[in-house]
């Protein structure tokens, strides 16, 4: 029993190195000076090759359900990163961080996990949370050019990033389904997110040393590194308990931006943040008192 749950914590602790990788994306983004189109087209290229060559499996294990949920990666990854370029890092992972309220709609329907009473809770602080990012639209400023339309892709973002979670998970219930499938999934939606991408990343000859670092690192460590550690925690972690400890993202996110640019997000966006944020909190704490009753009894 110790064993499982060292192993368990393991697989937790997975999921939050691969959030604190994920929350340095948004500072990122706006250092470099390629477009958001750029940027989500080199990254995606980059890692793709970072994960076949970290994942060596996931070349072996290509199938036509990994590259379906890549098509759900490949537009949540491009919607990301063209949100962080038009509003504040803040805003863009707080709407897409709303993922588990997709997750809770369409979960019992795709994976067959049930909802708690508690989970619908979480469902409504969560969507209330996300109205109050469009009650107080911010200005437009260097680092947030268009921050209602910003806000827009990002609220799409957390729906398309629920389908990839959710895919991983199915990728993952199915017979032979291992972190391989994952790792192939990932590969398959960074492709195709360079593909998608291409008509607008050419020419970029303009672009500057620290522009091409920039994009490497986002490639090889914030994401490439990053879908490897989830990928190995997807076969052992419920996809919204997945989504819940990425939450530790947008309570980074913000941090970086403001450190890096000097972004300091509006009192809107940090009262949906922190509705979103301690609405799963307190339901974390909760889930995790019910499964020790169970247990016990």
């Amino acid at each position: 029993m110790e064993l499982d749950r060292a192993s368990h914590a393991a697989f937790r602790l997975r999921v939050f190195a691969a959030a604190t990788l994920f929350s340095t994306g948004g500072a990122a983004f706006k250092l470099c000076g390629f477009t958001g189109w750029q940027v989500a087209g080199l990254r995606g290229a980059v890692a793709a090759i970072a994960v076949l060559v970290m994942v060596p499996e996931a070349r072996r294990v290509w199938t036509w359900r990994a590259a379906l949920v890549g098509v759900a990666y490949a537009v949540t990854t491009i919607l990301f990163v063209q949100a962080n370029k038009l509003t504040t890092a803040a805003d863009a992972v707080f709407l897409e961080d709303a993922s588990p309220l997709c997750i809770l709609l369409l979960g019992p329907w795709l994976l067959r996990e049930p909802v708690q009473r508690g989970d619908v809770a979480l469902l409504l602080a969560a969507a209330v949370g996300m109205t109050l990012f469009f009650v107080g639209v911010e200005p437009p400023r260097a680092t947030a050019t268009n921050p209602l339309l910003g806000n827009v892709l990002a609220a799409v973002s957390a729906v398309t990033f629920a389908l990839v979670v959710i895919g991983y998970r199915w990728l993952t219930q199915r017979p032979g389904g291992s972190a391989a499938s994952v790792a192939a999934a990932a590969v398959s939606g960074n492709v195709l997110a360079f593909v998608l991408s291409l008509p607008w990343i050419f020419p970029v000859a303009g672009g500057r040393a620290v522009d091409w670092v920039i994009v490497l690192y986002l490639g090889t460590v914030q994401l490439g590194l990053g879908y490897v550690l989830l990928s190995q925690a997807m076969p052992h972690v419920p996809a919204l308990q997945v989504s819940l400890l990425l939450l530790l993202e947008p309570v980074l996110n913000p941090i970086w931006a403001w450190l890096i640019h000097g972004e300091m997000p509006s009192a809107w966006s940090l009262a949906g943040g922190a509705l979103i944020l301690g609405a799963t909190v307190v339901r974390i704490v909760a889930q995790g008192k019910e499964t020790h009753v169970g247990a016990a009894a």
